[in-house]
């Protein structure tokens, strides 16, 4: 039986102070309308309260009719968005983004990825936050280096790189570089949109524990420190992505799945970029 209080309840504290659950669901690739907020719901009621989106995924008004719908306190729900950078202002974006969500704030809002430069969109970002139109603000899918670019020119430094990360995509040096920085890491496609669930190594560790390939996976994800972004449309996958608080891999499972990663632990977040 889930523990739902639990599920919601085990959060991380970022830099600027806010609390972001260590759990949450991401909605990429799902289509707007009656799927994602069936998944969205299905999350929520399982004790999900950490929902991550996108202006690209074109689902927000998905997400925010689900939140409505479920009954669950917004101050209870903590809501992800970012900012599309092909776009040119991020305050005109998130105005959009808070009238499709139907909410009057956001939790954090964050540069989708580094179009066009890693800096120019920042200080739309921190004005965006001056509104009070967000809690808090960060990046996805920066290097270490363009990190660093952004810190070096801001006022308000980012409170997290969101970045693909796995035990096959274990970015060790820009793991550091962010903690060493204060910036928390969130890890999107953990399951490696399900190429990593029929991995070998991955399924013997789990039947020796009783568990789901995805439940290990994701566990690894926490153990590393990250914040972690299941994605599923199915119930069940989603009730079971939620059981990762009662059990946890031993140093030596930990040490196997490092050595999966096939990134030769770089500092980069995306070997080839779409932008």
């Amino acid at each position: 039986m889930l523990d739902k209080s639990v599920i919601g309840g085990e959060r991380h504290t970022l830099a600027d102070g806010t609390a972001i659950p260590v759990l949450g669901l991401g909605v990429w690739q799902v289509p707007d309308g009656g799927e994602c907020e069936r998944a969205v719901r299905w999350a929520l009621d399982a004790g999900y309260r950490h929902i991550d989106t996108a202006q690209a995924y074109g689902n927000e008004g998905s997400v925010g009719r689900a939140l409505r719908d479920s009954g669950v306190p917004r101050e209870e729900v903590f809501i992800t968005t970012k900012f599309y950078p092909a776009r040119r202002d991020p305050v005109a974006e998130i105005e959009g983004s808070l009238r499709r969500l139907g909410v009057d704030q956001i939790d954090l809002y964050i540069i989708h990825w580094p179009q066009g430069g890693p800096t120019w969109a920042w200080p739309g970002m921190e004005a965006a936050r001056e509104r009070n139109y967000t809690r808090s603000i960060g990046v996805s899918n920066f290097s270490a280096e363009e990190l660093e670019q952004v810190i070096a020119v801001a006022n308000t430094p980012p409170a997290i790189n969101q970045v693909q990360f796995s035990p096959f995509e274990y970015r060790r040096a820009l793991l550091e570089a962010c903690e060493a920085r204060n910036v928390a890491v969130e890890a999107y496609s953990p399951l490696g949109t399900g190429r990593h669930l029929s991995d070998p190594t991955v399924a013997r560790i789990a039947e020796g524990l009783g568990r789901t390939a995805a439940q290990v996976l994701l566990r690894w994800c926490l153990q590393r420190g990250t914040i972690v972004l299941p994605k599923s449309t199915h119930q069940e996958r989603i009730e079971q992505n939620a059981q990762l608080f009662d059990f946890t891999l031993s140093d030596e499972d930990m040490a196997t799945l490092d050595a999966l990663d096939a990134t030769a632990g770089t500092d980069i977040a995306r070997e080839r970029k779409w932008w």
